[in-house]
C-alpha cells in the first residue's frame, strides 16, 4: 500500500530552509572574512624578534630608523640598512622586539646610544576605534551566528525561532488521492470511519437532526498497521486537507512548546477546512 506523494507545499518547505541556510553560511563567511582583513591590516612588514637579538642590533651600525612605542604596545621598531638573519631565517630589514615597563628606561638609552641614521621617535600606541570595536564584537557576533545555524539546523531552516508553530506537513488534495479502496484488512474501522467521511462531506444532514460530529477519533495499533493510510483514506474521500505530524514534533526542552504547537496546528486545520 503505497502512500499518496506529498504537497507542493511540503515539498517547498524544504526549499525554504536554502535561503535562512545560506543566510547561516554567509554570516559565517563574513566574519571570517572580517578576520582575515583584520589580520591583513594589522601587518605592516615588520619581523618579531627577541629582545636580546633587537638590543645586540642597537649595539651595532645597522640601524637606520627607530620607533619607540609605549602604551598597550611597548615595543621598539627598528629599519635597518642591511637584512637581519636569525639562524637560517631571513628577517629583512624591518624588524621589532618587544620589552617590558621594568627595562623601559633601559631600551630608550640603548636607542639613543645607537644613534640610528635617520633619527628615532617614540609615540604612545593607541588601537584605531573600529579594531577596537571589531575586537569587543567579534566574539559575540560568531557566538551569535553559530548559535543561529545550530538552532536553524535543530529546528528547520527558516521556523528556526518559531518554536512554538506546529511542523505539521500539508497533503495535497490535488494528487493521487488515498481511499478506502486502498485500505485492505481494516473493514471494521474503515465502516466506523466512514461515518466521519460522511459527516465531513455533508455535515449540514448531520446537524438538522442535532446530532454531533466526535471531538477526534483514536486509532492505534502496532507500526505499519495503516493507521496513517486510514486517515489519509478518510481525508481523500471526504476532499478535505489532511495534516501529518509525528508525536515526538510536540516534545520540547522548552515548556508549553508542545500545547503551543497543538494549539497552531488546530488554528491551521481551521483555516484550511
Amino acid at each position: 500500500m503505497a502512500d499518496s506523494p506529498k504537497s507542493s507545499k511540503s515539498g517547498s518547505g524544504s526549499r525554504k530552509r536554502r535561503p535562512f541556510t545560506s543566510v547561516a553560511l554567509w554570516i559565517v563567511v563574513a566574519l571570517l572574512l572580517g578576520m582575515a582583513l583584520f589580520s591583513l591590516l594589522g601587518r605592516d612588514g615588520y619581523q618579531q624578534i627577541d629582545t636580546e637579538q633587537g638590543l645586540e642590533l642597537l649595539q651595532g651600525d645597522t640601524v637606520e630608523q627607530a620607533k619607540i612605542i609605549g602604551g598597550n604596545q611597548q615595543r621598539v621598531d627598528l629599519v635597518l640598512s642591511e637584512s637581519f638573519t636569525d639562524g637560517e631565517e631571513d628577517k629583512g630589514t624591518k624588524v621589532r622586539f618587544s620589552y617590558v615597563d621594568a627595562r623601559a628606561e633601559s631600551i630608550v638609552d640603548a636607542v639613543e646610544k645607537a644613534e640610528p641614521a635617520d633619527g628615532y621617535t617614540d609615540e604612545i600606541a593607541s588601537s584605531s576605534w573600529w579594531s577596537t570595536l571589531l575586537l569587543s564584537f567579534l566574539p559575540l557576533l560568531i557566538f551569535i551566528g553559530l548559535f543561529w545555524f545550530l538552532i536553524m539546523n535543530a529546528q528547520g531552516g527558516g521556523r528556526a525561532m518559531q518554536f512554538g508553530k506546529s511542523k505539521a506537513k500539508l497533503f495535497n488534495k490535488e494528487a493521487p488521492k488515498v481511499t478506502f479502496a486502498d485500505v485492505a484488512g481494516a473493514e471494521e474501522a474503515v465502516e466506523e470511519l466512514d461515518e466521519i467521511k460522511q459527516f465531513l462531506v455533508d455535515p449540514e444532514r448531520y446537524q438538522a437532526v442535532g446530532a454531533k460530529i466526535p471531538k477526534g477519533v483514536l486509532l492505534y495499533g502496532p507500526p505499519g498497521t495503516g493507521k496513517t493510510l486510514l486517515a489519509k483514506a478518510v481525508a481523500g474521500e471526504a476532499n478535505v486537507p489532511f495534516y501529518s505530524i509525528s508525536g515526538s514534533d510536540f516534545v520540547e526542552m522548552f515548556v508549553g512548546v508542545g500545547a503551543s504547537r497543538v494549539r497552531d496546528l488546530f488554528n491551521t486545520a481551521k483555516e484550511n477546512a
